[in-house]
């Protein structure tokens, strides 16, 4: 029987299952940038980043601020610790158990 997965990690783990994505959020990691100077560094498309921008602020990763006509993006980091601390659950709560022995 399959574990439920946490509906507020669900779409974290889908948002960073693409390189791009996790490009993105290097890329954030010291300083914030507009979708311009992303673009530049990834090497693709505006459209192209707008939907990998989308997905990522829709997942609560990221936060963009206007300024003019320039949308400038950072790393929101709250979300990251919901990542963290999930994911220290394993660490702390995960007995490893030996696996039971089948039947032959």
């Amino acid at each position: 029987m399959a574990a439920a997965i946490s509906t507020d990690v669900l779409p974290l783990f889908q948002a960073f299952s693409e390189p791009y994505r996790l490009q993105v959020i290097e890329l954030l990691r010291d300083r914030e940038l507009c979708a311009c100077d992303i673009a530049n560094h990834l090497g693709i498309s505006a459209s192209k980043l707008s939907f990998h921008l989308k997905t990522l602020r829709e997942a609560g990763l990221i936060q963009g601020r206007q300024e003019g006509r320039w949308i400038y993006y950072r790393l929101n980091l709250p979300q990251f610790v919901v990542l963290e601390q999930y994911l220290s659950e394993f660490r702390r709560l995960s007995p490893i158990l030996p696996a039971r022995i089948c039947p032959d």
